[in-house]
């Protein structure tokens, strides 16, 4: 194997190749749903409500849904490692997933609250299954290729994502062209069109990616005693990877701001900020094309300076982007440069926080200690929706768009901390640990 692996070279691997592909089935649910129409359409069915109240539910909904996988998510993946069935937890909460996207479709105006439930589940299996997928990076990567992988999934994720989003755009906009009688049948339709693409594209994953055996595989009743016990022994373990701890620490406060961000966008420039929806969308378009390339870059920048310097490098980028948002941001033609400078840094912090704590995970352990992370990055989509809900109501003579600028915080404390991390001494342990 060459010091630094290539592109070429992986995506000769059927197992990567169809691990990647999984981000390119439910990215559908991050791009159409989550970051495009679900915003605007739980803006057009809660009219009814002022924007303070409609604002405060909507944060308040997501705030719940990262609650709950959170809480579950370390117990599910020590279960996993236990029973050896990641895959099988994978398309159960998956399964949730695509259902809930589907449920969708069948909510009309004034039942805000059904589509805020079916939201709240989905993200709970969009988020649930992602804890086993992350895990399987390590069945399908060595150690020198894990930026790579890693940041492969992630530009999978954004071009297949992006192209079922641009088609629905596409049917918003000329409903006529697709048989459909108005944008808002149109914005239906996309949600089963998201369903069925997540579904389809998970089926290379449960083919051709297979688990690392697990030693002394239970059944699945004694899995979740074994898991219990083992969760209880893992946060006794955990303390003793000092360089581990504090990553999580600093990737709770740093990923919180990246949430935000992608979740909240097109409800603030709809709703608070009054911009053309079409704008927005088209903006998120924009966002989903640039990050593609950008997510491959910082995969090589990676492998060239280190995982940390240029996770910090894009932590530099979201301030300087808030920043701008908050002070300068007015029309359409703004959001399209915020757009753009989110695309360029978003799908790269991300894979990078994954490829950097995969080097800090003891092999043994993969399904538990990714537990804990996915756990951490859920109660990081906390923190962020509740500053920008509750920044009007406590602090006078703020506005609805004043809660931008606390993001700030997250990307500065987070950063400071990423800046301590010793990642060398982390991967040691870990290997430590194994041995």
């Amino acid at each position: 194997m060459t010091e630094h692996a290539t592109l070429r070279g992986v995506l000769k691997r059927k197992p990567v190749v169809a691990w990647a592909l999984y981000d390119w089935a439910n990215s559908a649910f991050a791009t159409t749903v989550m970051a495009g129409f679900f915003p605007v359409f739980y803006s057009a069915i809660s009219q009814e409500m002022s924007t303070e109240d409609s604002q405060f539910w909507f944060n308040v909904t997501l705030a719940a849904a990262s609650i709950l996988i959170a809480a579950s998510a370390p117990i599910l993946g020590a279960v996993a490692d236990r029973g050896g069935a990641r895959k099988k937890f994978l398309v159960f909460f998956a399964s949730i997933g695509i259902l809930m996207t589907a449920g969708l479709a069948w909510v009309h105006a004034g039942y805000w609250w059904m589509g805020l439930v079916l939201y709240g589940l989905g993200t709970v299996g969009f988020s649930g299954a992602n804890v086993f997928y992350d895990s399987m990076l390590v069945d399908v990567a060595e150690e020198e290729e894990l930026d790579l992988v890693s940041a492969l999934g992630y530009s999978a994720g954004y071009i297949g994502g992006g192209l079922l989003f641009a088609v629905n755009v596409l049917m918003v906009q000329k409903p006529e062209w697709f048989g459909l009688q108005s944008a808002g049948s149109a914005v239906k339709v996309s949600f089963l069109s998201v369903s069925a693409w997540w579904a389809v594209f998970t089926v290379p994953l449960l083919r051709s990616v297979h688990e690392t055996p697990t030693e002394d595989q239970a059944s699945p009743l004694a899995a979740v005693r074994a898991g219990l016990r083992q969760l209880i022994d893992t946060f006794k373990e955990i303390r003793s990877f000092k360089v581990l701890v504090l990553f999580l620490v600093a990737y709770w406060i740093y990923i919180d701001g990246v949430n935000t961000v992608i979740k909240t966008a097109v409800f603030f420039g709809d709703r608070v900020l009054g911009l053309e929806q079409g704008a927005l969308i088209t903006a998120l378009l924009v966002t989903q094309f640039v990050a593609f390339p950008a997510a491959l870059g910082f995969g090589w920048l990676g492998q060239r300076i280190g995982p940390k310097p240029a996770i910090l490098i894009g932590l530099g980028v979201y301030l300087v982007a808030l920043v701008y948002a908050w002070r300068f941001l007015q029309d359409e033609g703004d959001f399209y440069v915020l757009a753009v400078a989110i695309g360029l840094v978003q799908g790269g912090v991300q894979s990078l926080s994954r490829s950097l704590y995969a080097r800090l995970v003891p092999p043994s352990k993969t399904a538990e200690f990714f537990g804990f992370f996915n756990m951490v990055g859920k109660f990081a989509t906390i923190f962020g929706p509740l500053m920008i809900a509750f920044t009007p109501m406590v602090i006078p003579g703020a506005t609805e768009r004043s809660g931008i600028l606390s993001l700030t915080l997250l990307f500065l404390v987070g950063g400071f901390l990423l800046s301590r991390v010793r990642v060398a001494e982390g991967v040691e342990a870990a290997r430590r640990f194994d041995d």
